[in-house]
């Protein structure tokens, strides 16, 4: 039972987001990605203060580690982003420091990359890797508790697709070929998958060890929140703007503590 969801979460989660950011990319969505935004944020930072680190916690093992484990999780993250930013800094030569706020990694790659086929098979290469990642988390959370999987499986879903967005607008760059270029990402985004069955054999393995995997999780998703989208969101808007981005960020809060309430009830 747990396998199969595992499967089913990160499929959704790795592919859903892909021709979700598809359909904000190349379709009449376009308009909602501001939202979108500020909705995964919330979502990511609900799900790791509201439910994955709780669960963590709960455990036997002492605060003062798992608070050393999510600050290593959070400077991991943190190096890794800026491998990502060296990396496209040396294959896509100084387009990446040019006009660009040093925020955001993955839009530093993506919104500079030169349409070169070298660049995109990169940058499905590092999504991959990245997709692979999210599964192994997602199969954490569902060893955990079914109801915390389901919750990191949408979570993952709502920060992957800006991420995807960036991929897809690389390879429209290279070809013209939207279909290519959707199944190309879509595919990445099917690792997610791999990386969950990976995930339910080594957690399954190290079964003890689930705090320290919860607690690396959290700090994935804070991570993102913090350093990835909600720099994106700090520019100056209108009123009206600015009420729409809290209120969306709010509703990711609520969406999270909604799913976790209904999975108490059953």
């Amino acid at each position: 039972m747990i396998f199969f969801a595992i499967v089913v979460g990160t499929l959704v989660a790795g592919i859903g987001s892909v021709w979700l950011a598809a359909a904000l990319s190349f379709g009449a969505l376009g308009r909602y990605t501001q939202h979108m935004l500020s909705l995964a944020a919330g979502a990511l930072l609900a799900t790791a203060f509201m439910q994955l680190l709780p669960e963590a916690f709960e455990s036997q093992v002492g605060a003062q580690a798992l608070f050393m484990v999510l600050l290593v999780g959070l400077v991991f993250f943190f190096l890794l982003d800026k491998a990502e930013l060296w990396h496209h800094g040396h294959e896509h030569g100084e387009h990446v420091h040019q006009g660009e706020h040093p925020h955001h990694g993955h839009d530093h790659g993506h919104d500079h990359a030169k349409p070169q086929t070298s660049g995109s098979w990169a940058v499905l290469t590092g999504d991959s890797v990245h997709c692979f990642g999210d599964g192994v988390l997602i199969a954490s959370a569902f060893m955990a508790d079914l109801r915390l999987g389901a919750i990191a499986s949408l979570a993952v879903l709502a920060h992957e697709v800006p991420h995807h967005m960036g991929d897809l607008m690389v390879l429209r760059a290279t070809s013209s070929n939207k279909q290519a270029a959707l199944l190309k990402v879509s595919l990445a985004g099917a690792v997610t998958a791999l990386g969950g069955i990976v995930g339910f054999w080594l957690v399954d393995q190290l079964r003890e060890y689930l705090p320290y995997f919860l607690t690396v999780a959290s700090s994935s998703f804070i991570y993102v929140a913090l350093a990835d989208l909600i720099p994106q969101l700090q520019k100056r808007l209108s009123a009206r703007e600015t009420a729409a981005q809290i209120g969306w960020l709010c509703a990711g809060i609520v969406a999270v503590g909604l799913v976790s309430s209904l999975g108490h009830g059953h």
